[in-house]
């Protein structure tokens, strides 16, 4: 049989940074945005059944999802790392393993947690403020969706693994396929088979299924393929894996943590205000769908060139893509304010929700170069062997940098001061992380003056190792 392809090793390691941040980051934006332009179709094929519970039920159960899949992104964050890290370093066996161990890990960890969450839907949904039928409408929409939890993370990171081999067009088309049969399915079992949220739920499970088959083709026709599980390499690259997809997940999930407090928050101001905020919760990843992207789109071009050692691309990649934030950002502030009245016309939103669509489509489209500035920082804390400090800017974020803030503005301004606040937030931990995102990288350059750039701070080396010599 013949050969798998193989593509260069380590492209990252030549030609223009700024090309390099803007392709990765456009080509794997276009995967992300097809999936939530999806959840937008839900959402707005639920408002046309028009019930305001199933719209608010389907924002709550958000909240969860947000929560689940804030996990498996913090699972391909540390694959994406490794195996990007060993391309660097020119070790394609390495890679094949670190991969292989990953997708193992992922689907088993996914597992555990979805069984979880699951058994504990009623008390979380109560948690994050639904009540009544809308309460248990979420519980049943979640019921469905959360055991595909693992076949989800198979294909977060079957998708890393291909963007860390520079393939982000193949891993935008694993998501695209994915949306392809949700946004097929949607229509058909919400309406044609009359199954309302149950029918939404299915299409999602169906979407992830299609997703993980798609991402997993392409590493084993063209990128090497998988190694043959290894108990004894599983166990040694845990370690490897844990030291950054431990506090990697933790990053990530401090985010549904605080959009779940800024949720409950909303619930005080009634079921209009929970749709409302359902509505920028699903227009918010559509149009800062490259924004999202970042952090995976830099990872790769990071974690290749540190493992080369070629720290000055690695401060020029940090630079570029903090221009290139600004640049879409100005770019998506422009657009949600010309299309707000439209948009709030699609969705059927009045009183409070169109006048939080109206918010976030303003000044509050602007404030996400702070939430992209910590994107972007965080890609280099993960990638130079500092992951705690990424979990620290984000909970940060989410706590001191939310809390206060979600409590102090809407006693002035009701709920529009729910999201100013949560938006005040934002910008002080956005300076915060580029702060800190400057000292790692001055120290990983100090560190690889010393002829030190494999000593990882946070113990990574010895895990490296050890799962090099168990293969």
């Amino acid at each position: 049989m013949a050969a798998p392809r193989q593509q260069p090793a380590a492209r990252f390691l030549q030609g223009s940074l700024f090309r390099h941040i803007t392709v990765m980051s456009l080509t794997s934006s276009v995967g992300l945005m097809a999936v939530f332009l999806v959840d937008l179709a839900d959402m707005l094929f639920i408002s046309m059944l028009g019930e305001a519970e199933l719209a608010a039920a389907v924002g709550f159960a958000g909240a969860i999802l947000f929560f689940t899949t804030s996990f498996g992104i913090g699972m391909a964050i540390a694959a994406g790392a490794l195996v990007a890290r060993a391309l660097g370093e020119g070790d394609r066996g390495r890679a094949r393993g670190r991969a292989t161990s990953a997708l193992i890990w992922g689907a088993v960890v996914g597992a555990v947690f979805a069984g979880v969450v699951w058994a504990n839907l009623s008390p979380l949904v109560t948690l994050v403020g639904a009540s009544g039928r809308t309460h248990d409408l979420a519980v049943h929409y979640l019921a469905i969706i959360v055991p595909s939890m693992p076949v989800l993370l198979v294909g977060m990171v079957g998708g890393a693994i291909l963007r860390a081999h520079a393939d982000a067009r193949r891993s935008m088309w694993a998501t695209i396929a994915g949306s392809l049969v949700n946004g097929v399915l949607d229509p058909i079992l919400i309406f044609g088979a009359g199954l309302d949220l149950t029918g939404a739920a299915l299409a999602t499970v169906a979407a992830r299924v299609t997703i993980a088959a798609v991402a997993l083709i392409p590493i084993l026709r063209h990128h090497g393929g998988l190694d043959r599980p290894d108990p004894r390499a599983l166990a040694a690259d845990a370690g490897a894996i844990a030291a950054i997809a431990g506090p990697a997940v933790l990053t990530q999930l401090a985010t549904p943590v605080g959009q779940a407090y800024v949720t409950r928050a909303m619930s005080a101001y009634g079921e209009g205000a929970v749709a409302g905020m359902a509505i920028i919760a699903r227009l918010t990843p559509v149009a800062f769908g490259v924004i999202f992207a970042l952090s995976g789109a830099v990872g790769p071009v990071i974690g290749q060139n540190y493992g080369a050692g070629a720290m000055d691309r690695v401060r020029r990649a940090y630079r570029d893509a903090l221009g290139f934030t600004l640049l879409v950002i100005l770019a998506v502030a422009a657009a949600l304010f010309l299309l707000r009245a439209p948009l709030a016309a699609l969705f059927s939103a009045e009183g409070t929700a169109r006048t939080l669509l109206y918010l976030f489509c303003g000044p509050l489209a602007l404030a996400w170069f702070f939430n992209g500035w910590i994107f972007v920082s965080n890609a280099v804390c993960n990638n130079l062997g500092r992951p705690f400090l990424s979990t620290l800017v984000n909970w940060g974020r989410h706590t001191v940098g939310t809390v206060p803030f979600v409590l102090v503005f809407p006693a002035w301004l009701g709920a529009p001061g729910v999201l100013i606040g949560q938006a005040a937030g934002g910008v002080l931990f956005g300076l915060v992380s580029g702060l800190i995102a400057s000292r790692v990288i001055a120290r990983a350059t100090a560190a690889a003056a010393a002829g030190d750039v494999g000593q990882r701070p946070d113990g990574g080396a010895r895990f490296l190792a050890l799962s090099h010599r168990a293969r």
